[in-house]
């Protein structure tokens, strides 16, 4: 399995810092895809409080254990979000045109095209190239707007970003996005609620995306949005969970919330380390260690957003919803990275 492409890009050092992720090369810059996430702080006390140690899922992919492959959203969208998702990674236009055919060839149904990766365009050419209707896909896109200060700079920041979104998808006739996702989250409250507005907007006023969702937030972050209890809560909260990074507490304080996490980073540590182990468990079921890795994330309720350029890899993460792990071998891979 290819490893993911990494994203550099500023972090707030406060949201780093609450993270501890690894020592950037300058002190701006992180590496999205390589980075190893732990316990946010104010996760482990409200974990700390409760009295079980079994992992709490959110309501609407409560029976994602089985052989389910999409959910409900909290936003009650009658749309279904599937749980496997193809993320683009950095690479050009033509290239994102390309891959994202093999990935609509084989089934993929639900498509991360972050603003990150730079070829919307090309995602949304190949979308109109393909002839799918457009109602069977679930289409996500994502606007960073975290380098701003202040509650009217960062509605502003967000707004451009989503304006932006849309422009890009024009070039494959994508009027109207399944989901908006921000990135990253500011550096204060009032700066989150800001970037929230504009989003809300989006889907309220200019209708352009029906869900709404975030990425590398913490339980503060996401409570200075809810905190106003007429928001819209986020449907999904993107996040670096996988069998090499499950900080305890990371399950826990989204499904509180009734929010689904997205693994961003489902295999980029994983397969080097523990790929043995998870093969030797994949042999019973006839799968491969990054089947069992997927599947790992699934039974535990979330979901993921995997990448490749090749076609057989595409096929593989897709062919994760045929089998289930005892609760002895979800316990052995749980304790792989203890």
């Amino acid at each position: 399995m290819n490893l993911s492409i990494k994203f550099a890009f500023v972090l707030v050092p406060a949201f780093a810092a609450a993270l501890q992720f690894p020592s950037p090369t300058s002190s701006n810059e992180i590496s999205r895809r390589s980075a190893v996430s732990k316990l946010i702080s104010s996760s482990a006390a409200a974990v700390a409080s409760s009295a079980t140690s079994s992992i709490l899922l959110p309501p609407a992919v409560a029976n994602a254990v089985d052989s389910v492959n999409q959910v409900t959203l909290n936003s009650k969208n009658k749309k279904a979000f599937p749980l496997a998702s193809f993320g683009l990674q950095v690479y050009d236009d033509d290239t994102a045109y390309r891959l994202t055919l093999t990935a609509l060839e084989v089934g993929y149904r639900n498509f991360f095209a972050s603003v990150l990766a730079g070829n919307q365009k090309g995602f949304a050419k190949a979308v109109k190239a393909s002839g799918i209707p457009r109602d069977e896909l679930y289409i996500c896109g994502s606007v960073l707007s975290n380098r701003v200060n202040g509650e009217q700079a960062a509605y502003q920041k967000t707004k451009q970003g989503c304006l932006e979104n849309m422009s890009a998808m024009a070039a494959g006739n994508i009027d109207k996005l399944d989901m908006i996702m921000l990135d990253y989250p500011c550096q204060n409250g009032e700066s989150i609620r800001g970037q929230w507005q504009a989003f809300e907007e989006m889907a309220s006023k200019d209708k352009t995306v029906d869900d709404l969702a975030v990425s590398n937030f913490s339980p503060s972050q996401l409570d200075a949005i809810l905190v106003n209890p007429d928001a819209t809560k986020p449907t999904v909260n993107q996040l670096p969970f996988s069998v090499a990074n499950h900080p305890q507490g990371i399950l826990e304080y989204n499904a509180k919330r009734d929010i689904l996490v997205q693994s961003w980073s489902p295999l980029s540590r994983v397969l080097p380390r523990y790929g043995k182990s998870l093969d030797d468990i994949g042999k019973k079921y006839g799968k491969s260690a990054a089947q069992v890795g997927l599947r790992w994330i699934v039974q535990n309720g979330a979901c993921f957003s995997t990448q490749s350029k090749n076609k057989s890899h595409f096929e593989e993460d897709l062919n994760v919803f045929d089998f289930t792990l005892s609760d002895d071998e979800m316990a052995k891979v749980t304790q792989l990275a203890a």
